[in-house]
């Protein structure tokens, strides 16, 4: 940040009521990507759909999300926060309103795809305020308590979302559910204020400029390791409790909708105590922050492996572990954003985190698409006939991609090591707890 005009303190009260007013937004989020996760039978029976036309919604919303992150990162950095957050507010309104009516897949599947594109604006909109508002030191925690808070959604997309469906009925529910947004837009407006550094600090875009930028963040090493977190850590929680999770449970393994309800919400409230403690350990150890995530991974893995190995449905118990480890890969994949944050400059940290924020929601689409369609071959009657070998299979696909994802790391690792010892000091720094770089992520120690 050297050469800009700070306006006022950060990391104090003024940052924690911005922070507030934005992870406000990104709970209904959440809520509003994960509404389909308890709906998931009810969707099928009224829009007459099988398993892969079941996956195409949360796919298609996915891949909405993942391919509009790197013009929602030039847009940040170009316009701020406030302008991104508030219309992604509007998107996925008008998303949820028009999702709340829709009678047919394909009206459906555009209702989704606007709240995709709504929902892509906002999260990478506060990690940069984040970014700003905060002290160095204060950052980790915040960014992994942001995710953590913001999964509150899922909770509110679980049990209470499924109790309103079977009360009030599909319309009714939806539209109580996209009305929220237009108390929150009331409050962005008043409350959320871009940058303590002056407007003419942040970087004007130009074309040129743009694509040379553009290519710079790609081509930098700890971008792809933050892309290669995000990637193998994320997926498997968001399939779960975005679509595959509840019928696995109900149709899979013999549980209720109460009792798979309430998993999935316990995924959130695992994965909130799991948050803050990998953001402190992160923020100590910033040298060790990729093999955290790949310890979080390999732990994700060998309990899938334990519960698809069972010859008939898994015991309550290890369900419950099932379900809290994989949570741990939420938390786990914010290690990403920390990873970015080091390897860029404050003026394309919207650009960087737009490209890692790619990684686990490219992964959860194609990992949900795969599922649907082993679902489809082996159960092609659709979801009343889904056994549990059928899930057996279909959920083993996760492994490829564990297994795809944790050699990235492995790989972008050691390039980003490489890196970083190339500029003077860096490397110390990383080693004595810095997660901001001379050289790298800022010119000089301040």
């Amino acid at each position: 940040m050297t050469g800009t005009v700070q306006l006022h303190n950060i990391g104090r009260r003024r940052a924690y009521a911005i922070w507030g007013m934005g992870l406000a937004v990104y709970v209904l989020a959440v809520f509003h990507r994960t509404s389909l996760g308890v709906a998931g039978l009810l969707a099928a029976d009224r829009f007459g759909i099988n398993a892969s036309q079941l996956a195409t919604f949360t796919v298609l919303q996915l891949a909405v999300y993942a391919g509009m992150q790197v013009p929602v990162g030039v847009l940040l950095d170009r316009y701020g926060s406030k302008v991104l957050i508030a219309s992604g507010l509007v998107c996925m309104t008008a998303g949820q309103l028009w999702f709340s009516y829709a009678e047919s897949f394909q009206s459906g599947l555009a209702a989704r795809a606007l709240i995709g594109a709504g929902d892509a604006m906002v999260f990478t909109s506060l990690l940069r305020l984040v970014a700003l508002w905060f002290l160095v030191r204060q950052a980790p925690v915040v960014t992994q308590v942001t995710g953590m808070i913001g999964q509150m959604g899922a909770v509110a997309a679980a049990v209470p979302l499924s109790a309103a469906l079977h009360s009030w009925g599909w319309t009714r529910t939806y539209t109580i559910a996209a009305s929220l947004g237009l108390f929150l837009l009331i409050g962005v407006v008043l409350f959320i204020k871009d940058s303590p550094y002056e407007r003419a600090a942040v970087e004007r875009i130009k074309i040129r400029a743009l694509r040379e930028s553009l290519t710079e963040v790609w081509r930098d090493p700890g971008t792809r390791l933050g892309l290669s977190v995000h990637f193998t850590a994320q997926f498997a929680p968001t399939v779960f409790a975005l679509l595959w999770g509840y019928p696995f449970l109900v149709s899979g393994q013999g549980l209720s909708p109460t009792q798979a309800s309430t998993l999935l919400t316990l995924m959130t409230f695992v994965a909130l105590i799991a948050g803050p403690t990998i953001g402190r350990w992160t923020g100590r150890h910033p040298y060790y922050r990729s093999v955290m995530a790949l310890a979080v991974v390999g732990a994700i893995a060998l309990v899938w492996a334990i519960v698809l190995a069972m010859p008939g449905p898994s015991p309550l118990w290890l369900l419950v572990i099932l379900v809290a480890v994989t949570a741990v890969g939420g938390p786990g994949s914010m290690i990403a954003f920390d990873l970015a944050r080091s390897f860029h400059r404050s003026e394309r940290y919207g650009r960087a985190s737009g490209v890692v924020n790619m990684g686990g929601f490219v992964a959860s689409l194609v990992t949900m698409a795969l599922i649907g369609l082993v679902l489809d071959r082996l159960a092609p009657g659709g979801p009343e006939t889904y056994t549990l070998n059928d899930f057996r299979i279909a959920m083993s696909v996760q492994f490829l991609m564990w297994g795809f994802g944790a050699w990235m790391i492995l790989r972008y690792r050691q390039r980003s090591l490489a890196r970083v010892s190339r500029s003077p000091g860096a490397m110390e720094a990383l080693r004595d707890g810095d997660a901001l770089l001379p050289g790298i992520s800022r010119d000089h120690e301040d």
